[in-house]
């Protein structure tokens, strides 16, 4: 199943643009996660929640890449969770 994630980094901006263009890839509105935080915050519930609803051979797509994060280390790793071995991070 193909997730949506969607990030402002203030709760003044609006992610409507980053919606449409998930909406428009065929992500269900109802599977697009959203959050109103700035990169550097790892606090992001929407991120936790797509993360969290996320099962094995899911995407999540994103707009553009630096939604994940502000570094390519949080691009990368994302989910700061250890690690099962052989699996997922949730």
């Amino acid at each position: 199943m193909d997730l949506g994630y969607a990030r402002v980094s203030t709760a003044k901006r609006e992610p409507d643009r980053q919606i449409d263009a998930l909406r428009q890839v065929g992500i269900a509105p109802e599977r697009i996660y959203v959050d109103k935080k700035s990169g550097v915050t790892t606090d992001r519930l929407g991120l936790t929640a797509a993360l969290a609803y996320a099962r094995e051979g899911d995407v999540i797509v994103v707009h553009t890449l630096d939604r994940l994060g502000r570094t390519v280390r949080d691009t990368l790793e994302p989910d700061p969770r250890p690690r099962r071995a052989g699996g997922g991070g949730a």
